[in-house]
């Protein structure tokens, strides 16, 4: 267990690891966006995308972020590599706001910030050889002299596992694994220090996702590069990840060390994500399961007090008017949840 230290903020009661300065700080983060449409004389609708959300990430660590289709994991990701601007609130990179930069200031920051995305196909130039697409963001960043280009360039496809003939070849010519290493590529193009990967296997045969993960994790240790990881897979999540957050309509309802999560989940909401996962054991096949009934609530309208409560099996009047905050399972501990139900419960 990490030592940590307490302060109170907002809704929130945070934790921050005593003995390591945080690489990035995400502060009552919200994003909400306006429904498109015509709402002619009516206050437009508006999603809220992430609603209220603080976290620290830890430089050369692998953070999980996992939930529901919805729950604002992308929407992060996003403002973490500052592809958007928060609607409110402050993502911190080395105790510098991103939405308080100048273009200038921003222009350079973004080369330690970079992105793998889902789909790999869209994110690469269909009309573009992997030589120029690799080229263009270390040419304008001035990464190297150009007379040191391809050998930059043979670095990074051997770094993710690419012979250097393939250099000259398109987008369309490779398997979706090679076009997800050449994603890979293209975000450590710039030397990051901080890489979102959003859902980067989950298009994939399991065969290969199997194989992007473990290149994730040596390039880690090779690198030294920090992770934020995406998904809906808790098996993905858990072997890549040293600390998960877990995410529901806009809000992280839990965040432990992996290990701890896994062994001792504690809100209703993560319980179910764990119970419904495949159970490689028979005999924990008969064993109580919460199954959740119902859709999630709309972005738009939210529900009030815990926004779990109308799928939860353990709510109680109080649920449905408290906003519950993140705190401590137990005193000092960095495992949080944000359900003191379940923790009263644990108590007695």
């Amino acid at each position: 267990m990490l030592g940590v230290t307490g302060q109170k903020r907002g809704r929130f009661l945070l934790y921050r690891d005593e003995k390591r300065e945080p690489l990035m700080v995400i502060r009552d983060l919200k994003k909400y966006y306006p429904v498109r449409g015509s709402t002619i004389g009516k206050k437009k609708p508006i999603i809220h995308a992430v609603d209220g959300v603080d976290f620290e990430i830890y430089e050369g660590e692998t953070l999980g972020i996992v939930g529901e289709s919805g729950c604002g994991k992308s929407t992060i990701g996003r403002q973490i590599v500052a592809l958007e601007k928060p609607t409110s609130g402050h993502v911190l990179y080395q105790g510098e706001s991103l939405s308080d930069m100048s273009a200038g200031r921003l222009r350079k920051i973004r080369t330690h910030l970079q992105m793998v995305f889902q789909d790999s196909t869209s994110s690469l130039n269909p009309r573009k050889q992997i030589y120029d697409i690799l080229a263009a963001p270390i040419l304008y960043h001035k990464i190297v002299e150009r007379d040191m280009l391809d050998e930059e360039i043979n670095r990074l496809l051997d770094l993710v596992g690419l012979p250097k003939s393939m250099k000259y070849r398109y987008p369309h010519e490779f398997s979706g694994g090679q076009r997800q290493r050449i994603g890979i590529a293209k975000a450590l193009s710039l030397r990051p220090r901080l890489v979102v990967c959003d859902e980067p296997v989950s298009a994939l045969d399991v065969s290969v996702q199997a194989q992007i993960l473990n290149l994730l994790k040596q390039l880690q240790d090779e690198l030294k590069v920090t992770y934020v990881f995406i998904a809906h897979g808790l098996g993905a999540v858990r072997y890549v990840s040293n600390r998960i957050a877990i995410m529901y309509l806009g809000r992280i309802v839990e965040i432990a060390d992996t290990q701890e999560l896994f062994d001792d989940p504690v809100h209703p909401y993560t319980q179910a994500l764990f119970d419904a996962s495949p159970l490689p054991a028979p005999k924990l096949r008969g064993r109580q399961r919460i199954i959740l009934k119902g859709e999630i609530p709309s972005s738009i309208n939210p529900p009030k007090g815990c926004r779990f409560h109308t799928r939860c099996p353990y709510a109680i009047e109080s649920c449905r008017v408290d906003d519950p905050k993140l705190i401590p399972v137990k005193p000092g501990s960095s495992h949080l949840a944000a359900c003191p139900v379940v923790l009263a419960q644990r108590k007695n």
